[in-house]
């Protein structure tokens, strides 16, 4: 039996995985104490350029023995530096926000296995005014974490399965997630997953070359709506494959700074409707892709 899907509920699922996974991944949650960075998407082709500028941490208290809750917050803004001529006021788009709080508790079930939750609510407007609740999502997830990077093995391993939750796009289930790594000898690593895999070569523990494949986005409201070719725009979005090489250095086993290079495969920038229905493409142009900055990491 042939089951088929209505193209606008797979529209809206293709959106959570591009969207939802994007900016939290478990694992930098899980390991980033702190991060301060700049990501920067020129295009050669078009007049247009986007900029985000990214802050976090996330703050680990012990329960008891190796249980912790985590609290946090990270800030983006997002700024949309559009040149182009578009048939709507640019200036309603020059920079979005979006504030997420982070709340996590992980404990231990074994010497291996550890489970992992997450609850985040999120701001994500271009807070032209004060806060309404259409400026206002809720993700969450649950996590199976078995990490074995530690243990006296040949190939070391990490393996984090879960479900996520993501109100963004409406999707009204829980979604897979899942993530494998693994130490292959001494000087090689790989990773496999979403929002990213690589390819890491070790120069040392604290010098590192990868090549990475990723994916990475926003969702926002728009508070001020604005018509575009007769329809009335009141959410944007924007959902990016990105692909290249990138640099890792430990100036201290904790503080490492970063810097990856590459390009967008594939670049959506889109404006949508309050049902979150494609109304009209910014700009669709693969560019050149940056990103660097430095964290801080237990």
């Amino acid at each position: 039996m042939n089951i088929k899907i209505p193209s606008l509920y797979l529209k809206k699922l293709i959106l959570v995985f591009f969207l939802g996974l994007s900016y939290n991944s478990i694992n930098a949650q899980l390991t980033d104490l702190a991060r301060l960075e700049y990501s920067f998407i020129p295009s050669s082709k078009s007049e247009d350029q986007y900029t985000r500028l990214r802050a976090l941490f996330n703050y680990p208290i012990k329960i008891k023995n190796d249980n912790y809750l985590i609290v946090g917050a990270e800030y983006n803004r997002i700024l949309l530096n559009l040149r182009e001529n578009y048939p709507f006021d640019r200036s309603t788009l020059s920079a979005l926000n979006i504030i997420d709080l982070n709340i996590g508790y992980t404990f231990r079930t074994s010497e291996y296995w550890r489970i992992g939750l997450k609850i985040n609510p999120r701001i994500a407007s271009t807070l032209n005014s004060t806060i309404t609740k259409d400026d206002v999502f809720l993700n969450g997830g649950v996590f199976l974490i078995h990490d074995r990077t530690k243990a006296d093995i040949k190939r070391p391993y990490r393996l984090v399965f879960g479900v996520t939750y993501n109100t963004t796009a409406g999707i009204p289930f829980p979604l897979p997630f899942i993530n494998y790594f693994r130490r292959v000898n001494q000087n090689w690593s790989f990773s496999v997953g979403i929002p990213k895999s690589n390819l890491k070569y070790y120069f040392t523990d604290l010098s590192t070359l990868q090549l990475f494949a990723g994916i990475d986005g926003y969702f926002a409201n728009l508070q001020e709506p604005f018509m575009v070719n007769g329809q009335e725009a009141n959410n944007i979005s924007l959902s990016v494959i990105v692909g290249g090489l990138g640099y890792e250095y430990g100036f201290t086993d904790h503080l490492f700074g970063y810097i990856y290079s590459g390009y967008t495969f594939r670049l959506n920038n889109i404006l949508r409707n309050s049902e979150r229905d494609e109304i009209f493409k910014i700009n669709q142009r693969n560019a050149f892709y940056l990103r660097t900055g430095i964290k801080f990491k237990i």
